[in-house]
């Protein structure tokens, strides 16, 4: 009788090896998507103070004062030459067409800082901006639409810089002389604010009132940092809602700020009430957390707008009043 120990050798040496195999993943150990998101910030926010003090001669770089906001100052240039239509209504400036630049000063004396802006274009007036922008050494941080079947068509590029103030308002004076951005008028409207009934309370703020204009700005729950610096609430991280009359009804425009979780709820929000979405993307570069900007376009009955723009409040992490 021949002798069988090698076969039973192998065959131990075989199922030692399978019990190396590793166990199945089980539920609760594999990583969920939620996890992949990132954690919302629950410091607490610095209480910025309105700015006191500007650097002296500013008020000659574009022949008027910034206004002056809470921890920044800025200046704003709303493009008075446009001739836009949209759906049969007139765009109102101030209502998607306002080029802006702010200033964060990070000292005390206000002699260096963060500038952060949005230069409202033509599309004939890009390859000149951005050369310009080059030469003076200023960064981009974004360049996109935000409506959709305007004529003329307009663009918007973002820009990002750290330095001194007065070098560069000076700097971006020189940008701007390559485009027809009015700079030293500012908007004049000479007709009386109009009622607009219940929107403001549905919307559940109170909107700044200009002529035929209803301006809300609705600032996030998180402490926001750009290049590891906190941002002041409006300093271009606040959601942006405005209404426009037109006859009987309004159009509205502006940009929701959302973490990457909010971006499918909201979406789903605006479409289901009408509401079109007409561009998602950044308007920065180093922002914590990551941001995303959703602007939007309709043209109804304010009531009803506000009451889905109300919706798309509730349902994300933005400050309630």
């Amino acid at each position: 009788m021949k002798k069988k120990f090698p076969f039973i050798i192998v065959l131990v040496f075989i199922f030692s090896c399978n019990t190396d195999q590793p166990t199945p993943t089980t539920q609760s150990s594999q990583s969920s998507s939620s996890k992949l998101l990132p954690e919302l910030s629950t410091e607490t926010k610095t209480d910025y103070k309105k700015i006191e003090y500007l650097p002296p001669g500013i008020e000659s770089i574009f022949g008027k004062m910034p206004s002056k906001e809470n921890g920044f100052y800025k200046f704003s240039f709303p493009r008075q030459d446009f001739n836009v239509m949209l759906e049969g209504v007139k765009i109102d400036p101030r209502f998607a067409f306002t080029t802006w630049f702010a200033f964060m000063p990070q000292d005390s004396a206000g002699s260096s800082g963060m500038l952060m802006g949005d230069m409202v274009l033509l599309e004939s007036e890009f390859k000149n901006v951005l050369k310009k922008l080059d030469e003076k050494g200023l960064d981009i941080a974004a360049i996109h639409n935000h409506l959709l079947g305007e004529k003329p068509k307009i663009m918007y590029l973002h820009v990002m810089s750290m330095g001194k103030p007065m070098d560069l308002f000076n700097s971006l004076k020189d940008v701007l002389s390559v485009t027809a951005t009015p700079l030293k008028t500012n908007y004049s409207d000479t007709s009386q604010n109009m009622e607009w009934g219940k929107t403001e309370e549905i919307m559940g703020y109170t909107g700044k009132k200009e002529g035929k204009i209803l301006k809300f700005s609705v600032p996030r729950n998180e402490r926001i940092k750009d290049a590891g610096i906190e941002i002041p609430e409006n300093f271009g991280i606040n959601s942006v809602i405005n209404f426009q009359k037109a006859g009987n009804k309004a159009a509205i425009t502006g940009d929701f700020v959302l973490i990457p979780s909010e971006v499918n709820t909201v979406q789903k929000i605006l479409t289901k009430g009408n509401i079109t979405v007409t561009a998602l993307h950044s308007h920065m570069l180093f922002e914590q957390p990551r941001l995303f900007f959703m602007h939007f376009w309709a043209l109804d009955e304010p009531e009803k707008l506000a009451a889905v723009l109300n919706d798309v409040l509730r349902s994300t992490n933005h400050v309630r009043k």
